[in-house]
């Protein structure tokens, strides 16, 4: 099946540069081009693209915004951030407000092709430098560590930790010596007892649980 993406950006040549990039893959397709937040949510609702590139910083509505108008919807598109800055508070309220991961301006086109791929498949994606300072950065102003729902089981929280150290379905299904189908069905389980939207809202909750290890832990 061809995913079908619509992209919101500012620049025109920001936009021209990706139409150029995805329209050349076979199984990606770029339905519209949105220059605001405004246009995205329009042209989100009209085109229902199965992913929408979003920049964060943009006239007349932010991407935090529009991605929240987006998300609301009953069967909302997926959200890639598009950011030129792997930290700023714009980026993290785009990941709240639903957005399924992110990318930089600065990466290259395999990693905008992988990251709409991902998100389209519902995995979620993170720019790979930043992936931990991503998850530590937005657990700091969190006061009270959060505490699982009790419904959580005991392999839910294994998979959950590692969500939370931006591990794939296949890593997860590899490191925990189960079928990746299994992953899926418990990530699907995770995100509703949770109350999160995406994958990245899960790892972040793992981070204030207190479930994400050291770095050096990873090695």
């Amino acid at each position: 099946m061809t995913v079908s993406v619509l992209l919101a950006d500012d620049q025109d040549m920001v936009r021209s540069s990706m139409r150029i990039m995805i329209d050349v893959e076979p199984d990606l397709k770029v339905v519209g081009e949105a220059a605001d937040g405004e246009a995205a949510i329009d042209m989100a609702a009209r085109l229902c693209p199965d992913v929408v590139v979003m920049d964060i910083r943009m006239p007349r509505m932010d991407g935090v915004a529009a991605t929240r108008s987006i998300r609301s919807a009953s069967s909302p598109p997926a959200v890639l951030a598009l950011t030129t800055f792997d930290l700023n508070e714009y980026l993290f309220g785009t990941l709240r407000a639903g957005a399924a991961g992110f990318v930089l301006k600065q990466d290259s086109a395999a990693t905008l092709l992988e990251g709409i791929r991902a998100v389209a498949r519902g995995e979620g994606f993170v720019s790979p430098g930043p992936t931990r300072r991503l998850i530590e950065r937005v657990s700091v102003p969190e006061d009270t560590p959060y505490e699982l729902p009790a419904e959580v089981t005991r392999r839910e929280r294994d998979v959950l930790a590692l969500l939370g150290r931006a591990l794939s379905n296949t890593q997860i299904a590899h490191r925990l010596h189960i079928e990746e189908s299994t992953v899926k069905y418990h990530v699907q389980n995770l995100l509703t007892k949770l109350d999160a939207r995406t994958r990245v809202q899960a790892a972040l909750i793992a981070s204030r649980a207190g479930m994400v290890p050291d770095s050096s832990d990873d090695a």
